[in-house]
Parts: structure tokens; sequence; C-alpha cells
């Protein structure tokens, strides 16, 4: 994610001139952008031709600036694109106000958006731009005599690391290079690499006897590595995995993983009656008490929350609020994967506590 430009507005509220680059961003403003919020950006609109002399064809679509104060969000995953829906509240044409409309945003195009910015919806903003600046995924790839290792990030690869050396006894003289000199090489560029996956990837048996090294002598590096199979390395071998989608499914596990940790341990404190909260009155009380450790919370429940199908009985964004100023830190899950759904099961809302307030 991009940001291009932020300024406050009036009431407490800011405008944000954002760029979304994938459809990771795409599903982050789902849950920044809400009932009430003015998004605009530029859109293609069906115009009736009321013209005396020229004949009505039905409409046709003009290309067209608007703002909308923004009723419904849905991400699109399959269609690749955002929609916010909403009543055009300010447009490039005046014989379009107060008509409704719905504005597709896709990847790379820019939009604005303008709120009552709440602490989580920053956080997520931060989240998407961190991932853009920092690559968390390394792709390697090796094969007989050459290894080559790419960074992974939103905006497209980067080779950081060539390595080459036949393998053959020519290269050197009497006898060849090891092939353990060029896993150890490999192996060194990966573990100075800030990375949280790694892709291995290779044609033959090349590359599993590189995971083999480097299970044995970078230790500290084999929970983090999968390992696909490819015709070819370099750019053409980096392509073939992009083209798989392993690097999408491995940034969703690395989310998940994180997120099965928390719920694994909200389970087994549940089990043993220890240190936690769940429902929203129990985590609400937590709160005021400066009791919450980490706080739990489902994206889709928090967004009800906060438009017109809120169910509980408490505040959410104080509960966020209370957490964080004393000290507490918030995960907001995906419902989409199991963690969410484990979550979901127990009201939306939990917290791992410092200690038990019962």
């Amino acid at each position: 994610m991009q940001v291009n430009d932020r300024h406050p507005t009036t009431e407490g509220r800011e405008r944000v001139t954002l760029v979304p680059e994938s459809l990771d961003d795409l599903w982050h403003l789902t849950y920044i952008v809400e009932p009430g919020d003015l998004v605009s950006g530029d859109t293609t609109r069906r115009i009736q031709r009321n013209d005396d002399d020229m004949r009505d064809t039905g409409g046709e679509r003009e290309h067209m600036w608007a703002e909308l104060e923004v009723d419904d969000v849905e991400f699109a995953k399959f269609a690749n694109r955002l929609r916010v829906g909403g009543v055009i509240v300010d447009c490039s044409r005046e014989d379009q106000l107060d008509f409704h409309h719905t504005l597709n945003v896709e990847p790379f195009e820019e939009l604005e958006v303008e709120k009552v910015w709440k602490p989580d919806q920053d956080d997520r903003l931060s989240e998407a731009v961190e991932a853009t600046e920092n690559p968390d995924v390394a792709i390697a790839t090796v094969e007989e005599g050459e290894a080559h290792v790419h960074t992974v990030a939103q905006y497209g690869t980067e080779e950081r690391a060539s390595i080459t050396g036949p393998t053959g006894k020519a290269a050197w003289g009497d006898g060849s290079r090891p092939r353990e000199e060029l896993f150890e090489e490999l192996g060194t560029v990966l573990a100075r690499m800030d990375v949280e996956a790694i892709i291995l990837a290779g044609p033959g048996f090349t590359k599993q006897d590189a995971l083999d090294y480097i299970q044995e002598n970078e230790r500290d590096l084999a929970d983090r590595i999968t390992t696909v199979d490819t015709t070819g390395v370099g750019d053409r071998g980096v392509h073939e995995v992009l083209k798989r989608g392993a690097v999408d499914e491995v940034q969703t596990q690395t989310r998940i993983s994180a997120e099965a940790d928390l719920v694994d341990e909200l389970t087994e404190r549940i089990a043993t009656g220890s240190e936690v909260a769940y429902g929203p009155e129990q985590v609400a009380e937590a709160a005021d008490f400066g009791a919450i450790e980490q706080l739990l919370v489902l994206d889709e429940r928090l967004r009800a929350e906060r438009g017109d199908e809120g169910e509980w009985d408490i505040d959410v964004d104080a509960v966020i609020e209370t957490t964080e100023q004393k000290g507490g830190e918030v995960t907001v899950f995906s419902g989409e994967f199991d963690p969410g759904q484990q979550l979901r099961n127990l009201g939306g809302i939990a917290a791992l506590l410092r200690y038990r307030i019962d």
C-alpha cells in the first residue's frame, strides 16, 4: 500500500490518499472503510441522454470523478477489486449528485478516504504499507552449480544474490568443487536475510540436498523453508513459483500461523481456567481492570459492531482504546481462516490476561 498524502480536515477526520498495490491491500481496505466515510476516485457511470436533438440510447458510460458517502463495502476477491457503494456527495458532473453509485477499486488505482481513523485501522494501514516496503518472503532457486536468491514484495521481485560455480572437474582442475560449498554459501545468504518465509525451488533432487544441508547446518532457517518443484532457476524459476501461487500461500500461512499460536494459547488457558477472558462482557471488564495483555477480535465482528449490525452491549472501540492505553496489544483476526473461525465460536472477542480478575 502506498500512502501519498495525509492531512486533517474537520471534526477529527483525516483525508488519506492511498494506492492499493495488491489483493491483500484491497482486503485491508475492507476493514478500514466503513459506512459514513467519504471515499473518492475516478470512475465510470452510465449517463442517460436527455438532449432534445440526441436520441436516448439507454445510457452510455462516461468517465468522471466522484466522492461517495459510504454505505456498503465488499471485497470481491475473485473479481480482483473492492466495491465501495454509497451516495454521490461530490463529483465532476453536478447532475449526478445524490445518486447511488459503486466505485470499483482495483490495484494501482488511487483513491482518497476521509474518516475518523480508529487505532486498529491505523495499525492495519501501517501493516499494509510495511508489507510493501519490507519484503518478508525469499525465493531461493538452486540446481547443480548455481543458486539464486530473490526477495518478494507486493511490488514485484528483486534478485539479492547469484551464486555460481560449476561442479564438474573442469572447474577445479584435478577435483570438483564440493556441492556443500554451494549449499553453505546459499545458507549464509539466507541466514542474513530478514524474512519470515523461504521458498526453496528448482529442478531435480538438488533442492532437497540443499535443504538437508541447511537443516543440518542452519537449523534456525529450517522451519521457515517450503520446497517447490520448478523446471528452471533464476528469473525463470521465480516466475514459475509466482505463477503457481506458492508465495501467496506462504504469506497466508505465515499470518495464519501467528493467529493460530494465539488461539492455541487461548484454548489452553480456557481448558485450565487460567488468565483468560472471552465474550464481550468479560473482555470489557478485563480492559477496565487493565488486565489485558493480548486482545483478540474478529474482523467481521468488529466491522458489524461499528455499523448497524452490532449486537454487543459494549463499545468495542472503547475496549480497544483502553487495552492499548494500558499497554496491551490488539490482533484483528481474519474470519476466512481456521483461527478466526475458532474465535468466532467463542463470541468473536477474547483476551489473554496478565492476571485473573475473578
